[in-house]
């Protein structure tokens, strides 16, 4: 009876990734239809690799909050974030608590003894997590889907919810399936009293030599009973986010990705000054930077990302707050940038 309903299971999961219309010639696809991901190392990227001087990694180990104490008040406005690093948030929405592309391992890699290790640690383990009604995943890269922390939030059989395809993985990591919701590019679901829409990005994915673009990846809108958000999960700029902003906005926060770009990856990740533009696109709001100052994953200076984020949004009419790795705020409370990175020595 098991061996049928894995079966049936494995069946169901293989036709719906064959009918999205993301889905072709065995690999998910860009909104533009292009052939998502990157093309190999060119030779100046490479050449910048082993020779371009920086400061890719803080001279100590970042400063990072114990949140706990934030938690254990009442959120006033119905809306609070706290950053626990990369592109791992608790959202704390209208009364729910969902969490963002969880990784809480020392390193983001296939093994446990090389990678790019963390520049602080986890402000919490896993395992002192309040209660939560969700967690969602963006896509399937070890950055963004961490086996190691899957494992540990399973024994708590929280609600995932995430992309076409990404449940194989999470059934492999020991994540009962009957937890798990996988959606489509403009499905939405109802899970934990919030509502989950699956948008466009562009990216890619895979984690390893094989299976690359076999599940899909997505941007996301949550809903509460009062407040919405949006989370950009991995992407380069395209013209969809205009469409999402329409279709979804206006948004009481924004979550993008800064971190971990390059010229040469524009198709698929932002960078601060594409974050501003997709801000615009999506109708504006608060702007809270992801996807930085945790991993030292691109070729830039740790805090470039955020240097050039608050440098930038003034000219730009943009509200961005910027709150240290494990500080609870409400957006609405919040008063302007905090350079905390400047803190830290060279």
């Amino acid at each position: 009876m098991r061996l049928n309903d894995d079966t049936r299971r494995v069946g169901r999961r293989t036709e719906r990734v064959r009918a999205s219309a993301q889905f072709s010639d065995g690999r998910f696809r860009n909104p533009s239809g292009a052939t998502p991901g990157l093309q190999g190392p060119s030779l100046p990227v490479m050449g910048e690799f082993f020779f371009k001087r920086g400061r890719r990694e803080p001279a100590r180990p970042l400063p990072a909050r114990d949140p706990r104490g934030d938690w254990s008040t009442p959120v006033e406005t119905g809306l609070r974030a706290t950053w626990l690093g990369h592109s791992t948030v608790l959202l704390e929405i209208d009364g729910r608590r969902v969490l963002t592309d969880p990784v809480f391992a020392e390193r983001v890699s296939p093994v446990s003894f090389a990678g790019p290790k963390r520049f602080h640690p986890a402000p919490v383990p896993v395992e002192a997590l309040p209660e939560l009604d969700a967690v969602l995943l963006s896509h399937d890269h070890f950055d963004h889907l961490c086996r190691e922390t899957m494992t540990a939030l399973a024994k708590r059989r929280v609600p995932v919810v995430t992309a076409l395809g990404v449940g194989a993985h999470l059934e492999a990591f020991g994540v009962d399936p009957a937890v798990v919701t996988e959606l489509d590019w403009n499905e939405s679901a109802e899970v934990g009293g919030l509502r989950f829409t699956a948008t466009p990005s562009q990216h890619f994915s895979g984690r390893g030599l094989t299976g690359r673009d076999r599940t899909l990846w997505a941007s996301w809108v949550v809903q509460g009973a009062r407040h919405r958000v949006f989370f950009s999960g991995d992407t380069g700029l395209t013209p969809a986010f205009g469409d999402i902003g329409r279709a979804h906005g206006p948004f009481d926060l924004v979550m993008l990705e800064v971190g971990a770009f390059h010229p040469a990856w524009g198709t698929i990740h932002l960078g601060p000054e594409n974050a501003l533009t997709v801000f615009e696109m999506l109708g504006g709001g608060t702007l809270l930077p992801v996807h930085w100052g945790t991993f030292n994953l691109a070729l830039h200076d740790w805090d470039e990302p955020a240097e050039t984020l608050v440098t930038l949004a003034p000219a730009r009419g943009a509200r961005v707050i910027t709150p240290p790795v494990g500080l609870a705020v409400e957006p609405a409370r919040v008063e302007g940038v905090t350079p905390w990175w400047r803190d830290v020595a060279p």
